[in-house]
């Protein structure tokens, strides 16, 4: 990667050091979170938090724009960091306190934080690099990432006896401090890009006008809101399962860790070695149609052979592509556009369509919950139809026209 200048290269070695440090903290909070809810509300009550999830994710976006167009991208990473450290803290009071809603806060909040600073983080990135160098970088930058995400998950699947889930939290909460310093440095290297098309507060802090000027984010809402039905009947599906095979909390906690430890090292093998190599030979068509063959496979064998091990499969092998080789295909989409599109429409996207959907789907699995039990095969064959339409879409995103301007 000699053909790159060192100094774009030591901003992508750290924004993906801040990555590392961000989803290290996220395993702890993860594993403990899903855990803890689990513990204080049961497992049939997960529908019900998850479609409360885009709420909080809403908010979190709105005040980023605020934040960012008040004090500019370098300092909104950092102010989001500490705000998300400070909202960990308070809800791991609660729950050392016995205040049951704070592990329900707590889920929604890691729903919401996650997404907003792995956005922020993409945005900067596809700011600094061009289409042709995303394509080297975006998978390496994602294996640098998972490694801090393998050490969280290994870090909780080794829980020491005396140390408890809730304890976690904490350990999360910290993790933002390094994450917030790696990305300062980064703005340094690479510099802070700046909105060249007027007064973002008067068009708006989401810049929603930009879904009129640049069609090719309507279509890549619509990618996400179909991956995220996958995602959520994937999720329900395993946790389903995991809260009968594991029925105690630090048993079941320990296991978590454990999946989320061997999602990740199979992530890292996607993003060093997979996502550039079949970046560089395949088309970006053939990248964003094969992804949902995967998942339209793994969802008939949950629905043929139902059990702990298919759904763990299937939710593992969406996870993986997620992190590499999808996540790397999209984020070429976002390089050519503007400022607002890469920074603003982007968070409401990835963010906060990502929740809703996720969320979207939860709700009418809580209300189906209410008026009879869902049965099991209804998981895959939400992920076979959204499988389905997926492909569809992958290739009406990748025809999308995208402009020039990176204003």
């Amino acid at each position: 990667m000699f053909w790159i200048s060192w100094r774009k290269l030591a901003a992508c070695a750290a924004i993906a050091g801040a990555a590392a440090s961000l989803l290290c903290g996220y395993e702890f909070v993860r594993s403990a979170s899903q855990s803890l809810f689990i513990g204080a509300y049961g497992r049939e009550r997960l529908p019900v938090v998850m479609a409360l999830a885009p709420v909080g994710t809403l908010i979190f976006v709105y005040v980023y724009g605020i934040v960012l167009s008040r004090v500019g991208a370098r300092r909104a990473i950092v102010l989001t960091c500490l705000g998300s450290a400070a909202l960990m803290i308070l809800c791991f009071g609660g729950i050392v306190n016995g205040w049951r809603p704070a592990s329900a806060a707590l889920y929604i909040a890691r729903e919401g934080y996650i997404v907003l600073l792995v956005e922020q983080i993409w945005s900067f990135i596809n700011s600094v690099v061009r289409s042709d160098e995303g394509r080297k970088l975006n998978g390496p930058i994602c294996g640098v990432a998972s490694l801090g995400a393998i050490a969280g998950g290994f870090l909780v699947s080794r829980l020491p006896a005396g140390m408890s889930t809730s304890h976690l939290v904490a350990v999360a909460a910290a993790s933002l401090v390094p994450t917030a310093l790696l990305a300062v440095m980064a703005y340094r290297l690479g510099g802070e890009p700046q909105s060249g098309g007027g007064n973002s507060a008067v068009r708006g802090h989401l810049a929603l006008d930009r879904f009129r000027s640049e069609p090719v984010l309507i279509r890549l809402a619509l990618l996400v809101v179909v991956s995220q039905a996958i995602s959520t009947a994937s999720d329900i599906a395993m946790s389903s399962q995991a809260a009968v095979a594991f029925p105690d909390v630090d048993d079941r906690t320990r296991w978590f860790g454990g999946l989320y430890a061997r999602l990740n090292v199979w992530s890292a093998f996607f993003q060093f070695v997979a996502a550039p190599l079949l970046l560089r030979i395949l088309p970006l068509r053939v990248v964003h149609v094969a992804i949902p063959f995967v998942h339209f496979g793994t969802a008939l064998w949950v629905l043929a052979r139902p059990s702990l091990s298919s759904a763990a499969w299937a939710y593992m092998a969406f996870k993986v592509l997620d992190y590499s080789l999808f996540r790397a295909a999209k984020e070429l989409l976002y390089i050519p556009l503007s400022f607002d599109a890469r920074y603003r429409a982007k968070e409401v996207i990835d963010s906060f369509v990502y929740r809703l959907s996720k969320g979207g789907v939860s709700a009418g699995l809580a209300v189906a919950g209410t008026l009879s039990a869902v049965a099991f095969a209804a998981y895959p064959a939400i992920q076979l139809a959204a499988s389905s339409a997926w492909i569809v879409l992958a290739l009406g995103v990748t025809d999308a026209p995208r402009p020039e301007s990176r204003a």
